[in-house]
């Protein structure tokens, strides 16, 4: 039987094309969203694979939504922490509003879906999880702190717990985009993103969403078993760690 996968934030974006591409892998995909539900709906129609609601950011409701979808379509063991959200501002004006919004998303959010499932992933001596992290993560990004610190607590995360998964076949892995292709990026004015954006790349071009999710691909497959703790680093030479 396919292995299952759960995507967060899996119905649109750089989401999306990461459940698209686990599914023609041959995982049995599930999308979790949070709000949009018309856009969720129309991914469902458009991949045929089922969307399910609840925000990363309540520990409840993610342990709920884990319960309901292993309980559906059987042991989750492919998790990508994708779900994320932005409010930026520069930090003399940000809120602290602003500023829980985000880590509780982004960051709290990979603990509140990852600790349900990782009891199971022990018991199973499987599991591969694979969380989107950020280049602002890497480097920093005025006006994002909130963004910026969840993004780089992420790839603490990430390096702590795959010390402890290592011995119980549990691979925990990063993946930190730079600019990408997707539909807020291109909603962007057309001179910021000539003039301010694509000269700081030095491929000349915003990544596409497909491209992160062939990371992400090889990162849950079985030939990726000895690669665990990493982050890969997928923004087009704009930024090297």
């Amino acid at each position: 039987m396919s292995r299952v996968a759960l995507v967060t934030g899996g119905t649109r974006g750089i989401g999306a094309a990461i459940s698209i591409a686990l599914k023609a892998a041959g995982y049995r995909v599930i999308a979790n969203y949070a709000g949009n539900d018309a856009a969720a709906e129309a991914f469902t129609i458009a991949s045929g694979i089922p969307a399910v609601k609840w925000s990363v950011a309540d520990y409840n409701a993610c342990a709920e939504g884990v319960k309901r979808v292993e309980a559906q379509y059987g042991p989750v063991e492919i998790l990508v922490n994708n779900a994320g959200i932005t409010r930026d501002a520069m930090f003399h004006k940000m809120t602290p509003e602003q500023w829980r919004e985000v880590i509780d998303t982004n960051l709290s959010g990979v603990f509140n879906m990852t600790h349900p499932l990782w009891p199971g992933m022990r018991e199973r001596k499987f599991g591969r999880i694979i969380t989107i992290s950020s280049i602002n993560g890497q480097k920093g990004q005025a006006g994002q702190v909130n963004y910026s610190a969840a993004k780089a607590g992420d790839l603490g995360l990430t390096k702590a717990l795959a010390q402890e998964g290592a011995r119980a076949g549990i691979t925990v892995n990063a993946i930190c985009p730079g600019y990408i292709g997707t539909e807020m990026v291109r909603a962007m004015d057309e001179k910021v993103l000539t003039d301010r954006i694509l000269p700081q790349i030095p491929v000349g071009r915003l990544g596409e969403p497909e491209e992160i999710a062939r990371c992400v691909t090889f990162l849950a497959s079985d030939e990726a078993g000895f690669i665990t703790g990493s982050t890969i680093t997928a923004n087009g030479g704009q930024f090297f760690v």
